[in-house]
């Protein structure tokens, strides 16, 4: 109502085992949003803060976010080096707590992700929460962001992912 821009991504029981899912979900909307018309940031001022906060491997974050070609162009995929499967997890956690910040920075709106069923989040999501909800210097970095997450408790055992983020 007052030009916030709301993003939600639910987690499924059946794709628990499928990285970022809720979060792709999200992040696809909102490339959607930015892009039509009357958005509430300009397209080109974010499309400057992703490649400058992305660089090349933006790349890595499109075939996770589909969505954000449409907003900073095509990237060829990088495949000069070969590398486990925990880095190129930990690749992803990064790049995509940077498009938070990328996307934040530069939104006059607020930005809020809801984020549905979190006893069926997969670890890598529940990483990348922590590191959107983890102070990292700057007190004015995250203004614009909220995150709102919603579990059922009473499908958790003590100690679950879920139970140790909201603990920490």
């Amino acid at each position: 109502a007052n030009g916030g821009i709301f993003l939600s991504g639910k987690f499924d029981q059946l794709q628990q085992f499928t990285p970022f899912s809720a979060l792709a979900s999200a992040f696809n909307k909102y490339c959607d949003i930015l892009l039509m018309d009357g958005g509430f940031t300009s397209a080109t001022e974010v499309a400057s803060k992703l490649r400058a906060a992305l660089g090349q491997d933006a790349c890595h974050l499109v075939n996770v976010i589909p969505n954000l070609r449409n907003i900073i162009g095509d990237y060829e995929d990088d495949n000069s080096f070969d590398e486990g499967c925990v880095d190129a997890q930990k690749r992803l956690q990064y790049l995509m707590s940077q498009f938070v910040k990328a996307i934040s920075s530069s939104s006059t709106s607020h930005i809020m992700l809801f984020l549905d069923d979190l006893q069926w989040a997969d670890g890598a999501s529940i990483e990348v929460i922590n590191q959107l909800l983890l102070p990292s210097g700057s007190p004015n970095e995250s203004k614009h962001f909220f995150f709102l997450g919603c579990c059922r408790g009473d499908e958790m055992s003590a100690d679950h992912s879920v139970w140790r983020m909201i603990k920490s």
